[in-house]
């Protein structure tokens, strides 16, 4: 939990800062960090795969340290990165080791806790991860606000720094090695394995129309609100900040409240939040400006009920679904849907915004009824879906014991 901590921390001060960063410590123009940055993000796709059958062959806790160590040593580099090859090269880097290390933190998860309390502990992580980018954006503001070529220095190193802490944490992690099964079966079926399996090809979907509604957040949100209402600038950022409390402090809360119901019930109430806040946003179009911010405000609530209510659960079918042999190859399959969703949602969002709020919000409510449609097949491929959220932890097949006590007599 303190590595993770950390990293969401350091984290959370580089975002607001990255494309900054470099504008101010190179001579490159905004168009061409534009372009370094997407020949990086896309350049990074097809090492997803290769990061799942690395977690199947030697482990998770392995490739996570592979993740930290790689980005701490591209943070250590930045300051050197003056050139378009450089700055792609090392944004590459960076970019390559979080995904080793994102697409190793589910199967480590799932690995050293029990089941039914997944729901409870990705919930949590979630959580922490969001109060770790809350606390980093504010000293991002710090860094920006002193906007001196020392305080952008400071923040590459103080990053860099994060990541080697949390290597040296992850060094007393019990747990994390290779599943024992037969490597060779498993090499054979290759990392496409996941999407021949039809149930989980479907959950892959899932998580894609779940990706593309967070991706609003980011890349819709704002610049409608600014752009298209005409709100005052501050309103973006007091929706991030809502969103961040909310799932900082409120996430357990929601887990705890669901506790009972199917997951397939939870995934519909995850739609239904998420759809009703889109045609809120779309409403406060026909308002006066203050009544837009007072719609805008609520309806950013809604919209992280919705977010709140439905990550735990498509992670926790995400963690617990695959053969325990070859989890790294399966959950690679959803870094895929989310790298997707990244590459796809800011051309998407962009150019609907472009036709008016109606096709802006119409999108993304078009998307959650695709997702709807999507969990009533989900519900009758994979019949965990059915299951009920539980946070109390059960034996694990065939020995009576948890995966933890299972874990510790190993």
């Amino acid at each position: 939990m303190s590595a993770l901590a950390i990293d969401a921390l350091g984290s959370g001060i580089w975002m607001p800062l990255s494309m900054l960063y470099f504008l101010h410590q190179t001579s490159l123009s905004l168009v061409q960090l534009g372009l370094a940055m997407t020949i990086a993000n896309t350049a990074v796709i097809p090492v997803v795969p290769a990061i799942g059958s690395l977690v199947d062959s030697v482990g998770p806790r392995a490739v996570m340290q592979i993740g930290n160590a790689g980005a701490a040593a591209a943070f250590v580099l930045y300051p050197f990165a003056h050139s378009l090859v450089a700055v792609t090269v090392l944004v590459f880097l960076a970019t390559a080791t979080r995904q080793a290390f994102w697409g190793a933190l589910g199967p480590m998860v799932t690995q050293i806790t029990r089941p039914g309390e997944r729901e409870l502990w990705f919930g949590f992580l979630q959580a922490m991860r969001n109060a770790g980018y809350g606390v980093g954006g504010v000293l991002a503001a710090v860094a920006l606000t002193v906007g001196s070529g020392t305080a952008f220095q400071s923040v590459v190193l103080a990053n860099a720094a994060s990541y080697v802490v949390a290597f040296v944490l992850m060094l007393g992690v019990a747990g994390g090695r290779r599943v024992s099964g037969d490597p060779g079966e498993a090499q054979a079926r290759g990392w496409w394995v996941a999407f021949t399996d039809r149930g989980y090809r479907t959950l892959i979907a899932v998580i894609f129309c779940y990706a593309m509604t967070t991706m609003t957040l980011n890349v819709s949100m704002p610049v409608y609100f600014v752009d298209s209402l005409g709100l005052p600038g501050w309103v973006p950022g007091t929706v991030f900040v809502i969103n961040t409390v909310m799932i900082g402090v409120g996430q357990g809360l929601v887990v705890r409240r669901m506790t009972g119901s199917s997951r397939r019930t939870v995934l519909q109430a995850a739609v239904a939040f998420t759809a009703v806040s889109f045609a809120m946003f779309y409403v406060a179009d026909a308002l006066s400006v203050t009544a837009g911010v007072l719609l805008v405000l609520v309806a950013a609530s809604v919209y992280t009920v919705g977010e709140m209510t439905g990550g735990p659960v498509v992670s926790a079918l995400a963690a617990e679904t695959p053969p325990p042999e070859q989890r790294g190859r399966y959950m690679a399959a959803t870094q895929l849907a989310w790298s997707s969703a990244a590459a796809v949602s800011p051309l998407l969002y962009s150019a609907l915004i472009d036709r008016g709020p109606w096709a802006a919000w119409g999108g993304p409510i078009l998307v959650c009824l695709v997702w709807l449609g999507l969990v009533q097949v989900l519900a009758r491929r994979m019949p965990e879906v059915t299951r009920p959220v539980t946070n109390v932890a059960e034996p694990e097949p065939g020995t009576g014991r948890t995966a933890a006590e299972t874990s510790a007599s190993s």
